[in-house]
């Protein structure tokens, strides 16, 4: 494939990219596949899915993402009697103007962490993913636009953790991308002991990007020049998917468009002026795992995609 011309603007923030990845890997210690799978996600205007069991860093990320990018940051603890009004807001009465005044929940911020999100029922589930969806919120007869950017983290605990429930397959496509962070290899685990996790506190990170650079960047991403060849290996992975004896059902159209979108900011933060294959193949994990439901629950999703990844031809 031959390099195509760059679409950056004079000045693109696109040049502060490097020390915003450079302060997450400081706070996110040993984990820079995943800060650059989370940023990614922000990039392509998706939202993010953490599964992974407490004291890993998944709040840790979430919060540093958002103070590096210069996002208002919002975090709601699910729980089973959390109702859709503490989530989305509510309308009150207001003696002094005799009318209902509209009280924002704190789903109106540009980065929200929807913390446990497998602990809340599924109305209220329904509730922030409608919102994710649609980027507004419907009350009292009146719609509202939520914040732009609006980038929603969820975490959940693993299924077999008491008190959670699985996400339905319909509800897990309205995320873009899904992903683990595990345990910290020995080194990081090791720098962590030594400062007591207190190297540089979230608190203190400052705003390397802001909401109008973020912005533009999010429009850069989307001029990001995708080859014919390139989409022939997009519908390659989608036809294995859905020819794969292991798997139920493969990719659907949209989770292939999620899919190039998510290759798309690949390729931005690699410094590519064109999506390459490796770019779709470092997202296609993240994006695929909770897409594609296995005929065998028990076999682990990533030998199957691996195998996908393998097995299917470049153009």
């Amino acid at each position: 494939m031959t390099r195509a011309v760059s679409v950056l603007a004079p000045g693109s923030p696109r040049a502060a990219l490097p020390a915003a990845l450079e302060q997450l890997d400081r706070v996110i210690l040993g984990k820079p596949t995943q800060v650059r799978l989370a940023l990614a996600c922000l990039l392509a205007r998706g939202h993010l899915l953490i599964e992974d069991q407490p004291g890993v860093g998944k709040t840790t990320l979430a919060q540093a993402l958002a103070r590096t990018c210069g996002l208002h940051f919002r975090r709601v603890q699910f729980t089973a009697d959390l109702l859709p009004a503490d989530l989305l807001g509510v309308s009150i009465w207001d003696a002094a103007s005799a009318s209902f005044r509209f009280q924002e929940g704190p789903v109106f911020s540009e980065v929200l962490l929807a913390d446990e999100i497998n602990r809340a029922t599924p109305r209220t589930q329904g509730a922030l993913l409608e919102a994710m969806e649609e980027r507004q919120v419907s009350e009292g007869g009146v719609t509202r636009p939520l914040p732009d950017p609006f980038f929603v983290i969820a975490t959940q605990n693993p299924a077999a953790f008491v008190g959670t429930s699985p996400l339905p397959e319909a509800q897990l496509d309205r995320f873009l991308l899904t992903l683990t962070l595990g345990y910290p290899d020995p080194r990081a685990e090791r720098a962590l002991l030594e400062t007591g996790g207190r190297s540089q506190t979230v608190r203190e990170l400052p705003a390397v990007l802001s909401g109008v650079a973020l912005h533009t960047m999010q429009q850069e991403v989307d001029r990001v020049h995708v080859a014919p060849p390139l989409l022939d290996y997009l519908q390659l992975l989608a036809r294995a998917t859905r020819e794969h004896p292991a798997l139920e059902a493969g990719l659907s159209p949209r989770a292939l468009l999620a899919l190039l979108a998510a290759a798309r900011a690949w390729a931005y933060l690699a410094g590519h002026d064109m999506v390459l294959p490796e770019d779709v193949q470092a997202v296609f994990p993240s994006l695929a795992a909770h897409r594609l439901p296995l005929r065998d629950p028990a076999r682990p999703v990533g030998e199957v995609l691996r195998r996908v990844l393998a097995d299917t031809p470049i153009p």
